[in-house]
């Protein structure tokens, strides 16, 4: 059965039906305009030189690393409270990803945790603006630049974040967002890549069209390449959506703002902060920290008997199933990501969430928190 207040629900208006309708009545359903438009919309929204729009998230992390010469014998610092697709690219292009300790307050890497991780190996800082909540780009900067470090930003859960006035994913070599149903900006699925090298940006291109240049051949390939194009009729989506992303970005904050008088009177809850100094929150999800002698498990199952959705955000990588068994991946090693990980719970948000479905949210939690005590 589906929960009457689902976790999150995308916000797609008559304006966005309407371009990609007009989309199917063209011959050009890939590769055509509207790839051409999305992808400069979101370049010149970002002040970034190049954008490349790509098929996921995921599949934009995969490319970065690729694209940045990262392989065989090389180290890639990464959060282990993140999604995991931020370590599996890293395996997948043959690198090794290492786990890095994360800020207790922001949920982002440490960069005192990151600067002591660096070896000889090492050759890129993968950091990920976690819940929509800027990391400490000055200081990474700074650690990047002296280690002679690639910067990858994952910002897929940042769009239209800031820090300092600047906006996530300008900041690094490369920078990565997702556009999947329940960010703040979607197109189905979808992602992108920015970049401020033309080099970078070319080769991007081609890896994400089966290594095809520009000017060659449909079966001419210059190289190893993927599928991971993204069609017209997502950037038509996604450009109505980044038309429309500041009026989206209000909703989500000011959504945020009412569950924080709402949950304001739980005992020990701890709730997300809602303002850091120096950042401006692009807010993704709305995650609680329970009180340490309430059972999570037990919350969730109340809640959901009562048709509320919740999730876990995030179960460390390090500790799933699929990682358990490689070297170095240990319990205990990140105490900081695992104290955290057991007591998170995200709570129904999405652009369009009403007052009244969130007090019927902050009374469920109410409710079953105070009888866990």
């Amino acid at each position: 059965m589906n929960p009457s207040i689902p976790l999150s629900s995308p916000d797609i208006t008559e304006a966005e039906i309407a371009a990609v309708t007009a989309v199917l009545r063209t011959p050009q359903l890939s590769l055509g305009p509207e790839l051409h438009a999305f992808e400069q919309a979101l370049a010149a929204y970002h002040a970034v030189p190049h954008a490349v729009a790509v098929s996921s998230g995921t599949a934009g992390l995969h490319l970065a690393l690729l694209t940045l010469g990262i392989g065989e014998g090389d180290e890639v610092i990464v959060p282990s409270f993140a999604f995991v697709a931020v370590a599996n690219t890293v395996l997948q292009v043959r690198a090794t990803p290492v786990f890095a300790e994360i800020d207790p307050v922001t949920l982002n890497l440490d960069p005192n945790a990151v600067e002591a991780a660096i070896t000889p190996r090492t050759r890129a800082i993968l950091l990920v603006h976690t819940f929509g909540v800027p990391a400490e780009m000055d200081a990474f900067a700074d650690i990047a630049r002296r280690h002679h470090l690639a910067l990858i930003e994952d910002a897929c859960e940042a769009m239209g974040a800031e820090f300092d006035g600047r906006r996530a994913g300008s900041f690094g070599d490369l920078a990565v967002f997702g556009f999947y149903p329940n960010k703040q900006l979607t197109t189905g699925e979808g992602g992108a890549v920015l970049a401020r090298n033309a080099g970078h940006a070319d080769r991007l291109r081609l890896l994400r069209n089966q290594g095809r240049a520009p000017s060659a051949d449909w079966l001419d390939h210059a190289e190893i390449g993927y599928n991971y194009r993204l069609s017209d009729l997502a950037c038509a989506l996604g450009r109505v959506q980044l038309a429309r992303l500041e009026e989206m970005l209000r909703m989500r904050r000011e959504a945020a703002e009412r569950y924080h008088a709402l949950l304001a009177s739980i005992p020990r809850l701890e709730l997300p902060q809602l303002t850091v100094p120096r950042r401006t929150i692009s807010w993704f999800v709305y995650v609680v920290r329970l009180p340490h002698n309430v059972d999570r498990e037990r919350t969730r199952a109340a809640l959901a008997e009562r048709g509320i959705a919740t999730g876990r955000y995030f179960a460390p990588i390090h500790l799933q199933p699929a990682w358990r068994a490689i070297a170095g991946t240990s319990a205990d090693a990140w105490p900081i990501t695992e104290s955290v990980a057991r007591q998170t719970l995200a709570l129904p948000f999405f652009n369009r969430i009403t007052p009244g479905q969130q007090q019927l949210v902050a009374d469920a939690l109410h409710e079953a928190v105070s009888s866990s005590r």
